[in-house]
């Protein structure tokens, strides 16, 4: 059997400490996808090494988002530029539409 050693186990665990994450707070089975009631309020979890622990309270999924990626959603919004569509080179490929005639 591939056992991992003991120490590489232990700074795995201890890379997970502080991480943070938004728990629905709906009924049900435990936690569920973030996309399944985007208005339900969320309670927001953090990492000790051995359990999560409550860390704060989100009203809703864009909330909970600032609160768990601060920098990510503060760097996408005021670029806001318009999306760029990739261009096709020459050739047949399987999806390419037919030539105009």
């Amino acid at each position: 059997m591939d056992d991992e050693p003991l120490s590489r186990w232990a700074e795995r665990r201890d890379a997970r400490i502080g991480q943070l994450r938004a728990v629905p707070l709906v009924t049900g089975d435990g936690p569920r996808a973030s996309h399944l009631n985007p208005e339900a309020p969320r309670a927001i979890q953090r990492w000790n090494g051995h359990l999560w622990e409550p860390y704060g309270f989100a009203a809703n999924l864009a909330e909970a988002r600032l609160v768990l990626f601060p920098r990510a959603e503060a760097d996408s919004e005021p670029s806001r530029a318009p999306a760029v569509r990739p261009r096709l080179g020459p050739g047949t490929g399987r999806h390419r539409k037919p030539p105009a005639l």
